[in-house]
């Protein structure tokens, strides 16, 4: 094959996978604008509604693992199709559900699916781009994934208010069941003409075994704890808890609040194509980037959770919007440090160990604030979302940390095998605060 064709057909591939992803979350989203529709139609408050989001994005980390394993042993035009298919089943019991068991039933079988699209699509951008294009690639599905984001913004919110609950979220899940159909007849695992990766059966008790050789490479490590810092907040807010604060702590009206949520998206849409150019053509400064990003991250929330009375300026809050926007294009470093330090063959499953680590911060804190939101409600509704957010800093301060202590490590072992002279996937300069009595020195860069 040609190398225009195989070009050509990568792009096709990548289109028609990107599109479930797209999809994905537009349903993993849908509850930040219907959340008081959910909490009136089946009668809960603030700690039951995060139950929804918790238990979605709980089986989402819980899948990752399992789904990377499943990727590595049945390809992910297989996966990716079963995602889809489960994505919209899940959806229309979610339509159809009368009671708050059955709803949280739904929003189970929705995380099911959604927790085996990221990783599917990113083993097909492995398998059907170089490896100097992958960053680029893995941004551009990310800022792409924001359009299922914004449309779970002001077009659902009208959606919602004009055709109702049942009608919305019955052609969302119809459209995806349908789409499945397409995707399992044209998406290809690898280009054509290239040898399919081995994929040999691997027996329960080899899974801990594979799992556990994945986690001890450095960059895996380094990859889960990046990624449990940077995507987890801005998905806290998309997701559930973005939406009261800006209606009920703010007093904005429904539509002001998410159209501003759309400042998220928007943020990441721009962000992502950007940030995966810049570190496509500059690897070496993958972790400088995702370590301003956290300093700005950590500053932004100090300065809205301790401004006075718990109301600041609308302007403040749609910076604050835009910086941490940025967390999901920062998160895409992870999986290029998945995809650097692992083979094709097991790059699923050191995938999906790395996607564990944001959706595991998310689940923590959007049970956290909405917990901390039933403790704090006699304060009033601007204090108690100061003091309920407050979780999402907490959380973000320990990532950050466990980031610096596994990227010291990591640049460790690269700067070790640098100096062997063996390849290294992006050529470090050694800094003072290196380990250099353990770390022989490369020359510069």
């Amino acid at each position: 094959m040609s190398a225009e064709r195989a070009r050509r057909q990568a792009w096709l591939v990548w289109s028609i996978a990107v599109i479930v992803y797209v999809a994905a979350v537009f349903h993993r989203t849908s509850l930040g604008v219907a959340g008081p529709q959910a909490a009136e139609r089946f009668g809960v408050g603030p700690a039951a509604l995060g139950v929804f989001t918790v238990l979605q994005i709980g089986v989402y980390a819980a899948m990752q693992i399992p789904t990377g394993l499943l990727v590595d042993r049945f390809g992910p035009r297989r996966v990716l199709t079963a995602a889809a298919l489960l994505i919209g089943a899940g959806q229309m019991l979610f339509a159809l559900a009368d009671s708050y068991p059955l709803a949280l039933s739904a929003r189970a079988v929705l995380g099911c699916g959604d927790a085996m699209t990221w990783v599917s699509l990113l083993r097909l951008i492995a398998g059907h781009f170089p490896a100097r294009k992958y960053a680029v690639v893995v941004s551009i599905s990310a800022a792409l994934g924001g359009a299922g984001n914004l449309a779970s913004t002001m077009p659902l919110t009208m959606l919602l208010d004009n055709v109702g609950w049942t009608l919305t979220f019955l052609i969302g899940g119809g459209l995806t069941t349908a789409y499945a159909a397409l995707a399992g007849t044209r998406l290809r695992d690898v280009p054509e003409g290239a040898p399919v990766p081995a994929a040999d059966p691997v027996p329960l008790r080899s899974v801990g075994r594979s799992v556990a050789a994945a986690w001890r490479i450095p960059g895996t490590r380094l990859g889960f704890w990046v990624h449990f810092s940077t995507m987890f907040a801005p998905a806290v807010l998309g997701l559930l808890w973005g939406f009261p604060y800006l209606t009920e702590a703010q007093g904005l009206s429904p539509h002001v609040a998410s159209a501003m949520l759309g400042v998220l998206v928007i943020g990441a849409i721009v962000g992502g194509p950007l940030f995966g150019a810049l570190i496509g053509r500059r690897p070496e400064l993958r972790m400088p980037l995702v370590v301003g990003f956290l300093a700005a991250a950590v500053l932004t929330w100090v300065v809205l959770l301790g401004w006075p009375g718990g109301q600041p300026p609308i302007a403040l809050v749609v910076i604050a919007l835009v910086v941490l926007s940025l967390g999901g294009p920062a998160s895409t470093v992870a999986f290029a440090l998945a995809r650097d330090y692992n083979s094709l063959r097991t790059v699923g499953t050191a995938t999906g160990l790395v996607n564990v680590g944001g959706f595991s911060a998310t689940t923590i804190a959007a049970l956290s604030v909405g917990l901390l939101l039933e403790v704090a409600a006699p304060l009033g509704s601007a204090v108690k979302f100061q003091v309920a957010l407050s979780a999402i800093l907490l959380v973000l301060l320990f990532g950050t940390w466990r980031t610096a202590v596994w990227w010291r490590r990591a640049r460790a072992v690269v700067l070790a095998a640098a100096a062997r002279g063996e390849e290294v996937p992006v050529q470090l300069r050694a800094r003072r605060w290196d380990d250099l009595a353990a770390v022989p020195v490369p020359a510069a860069a």
